[in-house]
């Protein structure tokens, strides 16, 4: 499929929720809520009103708001949890049963036989309460799972046309690209139907695997903000738009981009996190260039040593100066931003100041500046 038909369902309010640091009150789910819908996700989801009666006090908050995204809730496969989503007004559920043979003896303890009719009942249960709510059914663990258990769960489930997607989870960081593209694809070939999916981080595959996911037909993509989440976190949000723009940026024109900085720095603070310094488009070096080599081309054409343009995120790049390894075009530019006129041979003379002082300790910019007007005053006395 065209990758710009995707979807985002953005779970920071349930799959964040399960980062370690994260407890947000009312006011900030509300808050992160509003940022998304102006960021352009489609789908928010929150955490299962079963959870505690705040969580489920704070699903009618994020309801009542009457946001743009469609706002879904993630429960158990079963009729309780069911009625209790089906009560706070979300406008869509997504279901969840472990079908691993991990999960199956301690989670749930349900053989795959007892899987299916289990879901059978529920989603069947669902249609009966609301003919016109949004309807995910996923599998937990999907990819520690035995295909052929998978294959008879989806089918079923397919089979009913009750459900608008289906989901698949690497639920422990498992999966490769490869196994991510060859079950989404299998899946689209014998359903016909959208497929959701969630990439948890622990290998350090989310990212790629989302994006074999989409290669192969997915239409829907589970991000956190930071890709915080279980453990290590899932896909992050930040992280699917920069390897996605990459690719084409039409692929991510209708998300508000310059949203992303602001998104991370209050998930930070909420979390109380600093964001990685080799973040993904927000993290302090992700648009500073250092060597020499790179800033010269980067002042010539920043598409030499830049895949993603700082501007479309609302951000600007740095050129290093003042440290050993910096060039004689980097403070050339610098003193033309100074207003400075000088010859090439006293640029270069600074240069080799600002190196030999650097091996002792890195120069602020600002005395790299008083060198370059040091250098320009001599220049003139020199010059009458």
């Amino acid at each position: 499929m065209p990758l710009h038909d995707f979807s985002v369902i953005e779970s920071t309010l349930r799959e964040g929720e399960q980062f370690s640091t994260a407890t947000f009150n009312t006011e900030q789910k509300m808050e992160i809520a509003a940022l998304l819908d102006e960021f352009g996700a489609e789908m928010i989801e929150m955490t299962s009103p079963l959870a505690s009666p705040q969580s489920e006090a704070d699903i009618r908050s994020v309801v009542g708001m009457g946001l743009r995204p469609r706002i879904l809730t993630h429960v158990r496969c079963a009729r309780e949890d069911v009625l209790r989503a089906l009560d706070t007004g979300v406008h869509g559920i997504d279901i969840v049963i472990g079908t691993s043979p991990q999960l199956m003896q301690h989670s749930h303890g349900k053989n795959i036989a007892q899987v299916i009719d289990t879901a059978l009942d529920v989603i069947t249960f669902v249609r009966e309460q609301s003919p016109d709510i949004i309807l995910r059914f996923s599998t937990e663990d999907s990819f520690r799972s035995r295909e052929s258990d998978l294959l008879r769960v989806y089918l079923a489930v397919a089979d009913t046309g009750y459900v608008n997607r289906l989901g698949v989870a690497d639920t422990v960081g498992f999966a490769t690209p490869n196994q991510v593209y060859a079950l989404v694809h299998q899946l689209v070939r014998l359903t016909g139907l959208d497929i959701e999916f969630h990439g948890h981080n622990d290998s350090g595959c989310a990212i790629a695997n989302a994006c074999a996911a989409l290669e192969a037909g997915a239409t829907h993509i589970d991000t956190t903000i930071l890709g915080i989440g279980e453990r290590n976190g899932i896909t992050p949000l930040g992280g699917l738009v920069a390897r996605l723009y990459t690719l084409d940026r039409a692929y991510v024109a209708k998300y508000n981009l310059p949203m992303l900085p602001i998104l991370d720095a209050m998930i930070a603070e909420f979390c109380h996190i600093g964001i990685p310094f080799n973040n993904y488009i927000t993290g302090a070096s992700a648009f500073i260039h250092k060597a020499g080599i790179h800033a010269k081309a980067v002042l010539a054409d920043p598409n030499t040593y830049e895949v993603l343009n700082p501007a479309d995120f609302g951000l600007s790049r740095e050129i290093a100066i003042g440290h050993r390894l910096t060039g004689w075009n980097t403070i050339r530019d610098r003193a033309m931003k100074l207003g400075l006129t000088l010859p090439d041979s006293i640029v270069k003379h600074v240069t080799q100041i600002v190196k030999a002082q650097a091996d002792q300790a890195t120069l602020t910019l600002a005395q790299v500046d008083a060198l370059l007007h040091q250098a320009a005053e001599e220049h003139a006395v020199s010059g009458q």
